[in-house]
């Protein structure tokens, strides 16, 4: 949980994820084998967040990839309240995957930004900050409710490996967003308040407890943008789904060579935000610079799953993506991609 309440305060663009393979699970001590009961929920934990809820819901299928899951553990201590902390050697379990055919979502991660209302009734109504501002103790209720909320939005997305942020709605956030912003759903305000974060996406949610109206949220990620209502449990696990359907490489998926044209890198910031960029989307195996004309870098990209994938994958990351120009093209020459790249383009 520290993990994901640091990055609320870090900008980023993209954020390395070191609690992929480690999970703290209950521990059943009235059962036959509790510790290798306790391996097995931890693995499926696990490969929840590395290769998706496809495998993670197949128990079969896991029996079949990885029968002796202790074989995998590197590290185990007791945790909180009977539970058993527990980590995994993650180059062992991404070569299984990798040999069966698995998907596998690395390390690197969009960080997601959230905008939570939450209407509680009876005319209190608030925005979930990062951390909450010292209150009046009359107050410390609604301090003790929007930590809770917090806290159980953060154990959702730390399930699913799923990096998230909140906002400081320090004096700057609160010039420029308001609850009935958010609410009535301006988004266009909301993400441009977002870009002082550098996240590469943004939640929007709308939430009220006591009532049986359904949440609302709003995502937007690039040229994405998905509504979807439910409770935070269902919605970060379809953000998760979505974007490891985009991201994961599949372990059979061959190299292909493509060539990406991308303009708009005018300065030196530019060009170390393109190369973190790239070097994000974990379809890329290897990029080469082949030519530099103006504010246009041309690259040599390896990268498995296709031109297809890639093209959504950057679309993802924000580069906006131009028109080539119609010709002929030589069938031995790689494909080529044409992206813009603007600082000012975050989301």
């Amino acid at each position: 949980m520290l993990f994901f309440l640091v990055v609320a305060v870090v900008p980023a663009q993209a954020v390395d994820v070191p609690t992929l393979y480690t999970a703290e699970v209950p521990l059943d001590e009235t059962a036959d084998n509790p510790r290798d009961d306790a391996y097995k929920l931890a693995l499926m934990e696990v490969l929840g967040r590395v290769s998706g809820s496809q495998l993670s819901a197949n128990p079969a299928a896991i029996d079949e990839l990885f029968p002796v899951p202790s074989a995998y553990v590197s590290q185990f201590r007791p945790g909180t309240d009977s539970s058993l902390w527990v980590s995994f050697d993650g180059e062992a379990i991404e070569r299984i995957l990798r040999n069966g055919g698995q998907t596998v979502w690395g390390r690197e991660r969009p960080l997601t930004l959230v905008w939570l209302a939450v209407d509680w009734g009876q005319g209190e109504r608030e925005i979930i900050a990062a951390d909450d501002p010292g209150r009046t103790q009359q107050q410390g209720r609604s301090i003790d409710r929007n930590r809770l909320l917090r806290e159980r939005v953060l154990e959702i997305a730390q399930k699913r490996g799923l990096p998230l942020a909140f906002p400081l709605l320090d004096t700057t956030d609160l010039q420029s967003v308001t609850f009935s912003d958010i609410w009535g759903g301006f988004d266009e305000r909301i993400v441009d308040a977002s870009r002082r974060y550098e996240t590469n996406s943004v939640l929007i949610g709308r939430v009220r407890p006591a009532s049986g109206q359904r949440n609302r949220w709003t995502y937007v990620f690039g040229s994405e943008n998905r509504t979807w209502s439910g409770p935070p449990e269902a919605v970060v696990g379809q953000i998760a789904d979505m974007l490891a359907a985009e991201f994961a490489v599949g372990g059979n998926s061959p190299l292909e060579v493509v060539a990406l044209n991308l303009s708009g890198v005018e300065t030196v910031d530019d060009y170390g935000s393109v190369q973190e960029l790239l070097s994000a989307v974990s379809l890329i195996e290897d990029s080469r610079i082949v030519a530099v004309v103006g504010d246009s870098v041309s690259y040599e990209i390896e990268v498995r799953g296709g031109p297809e994938r890639l093209r959504r994958a950057l679309r993802f990351s924000g580069l906006l993506e131009q028109q080539g120009d119609g010709g002929l093209r030589d069938p031995e020459a790689p494909l080529t991609l044409e992206f813009f790249y603007s600082s000012s383009n975050d989301f």
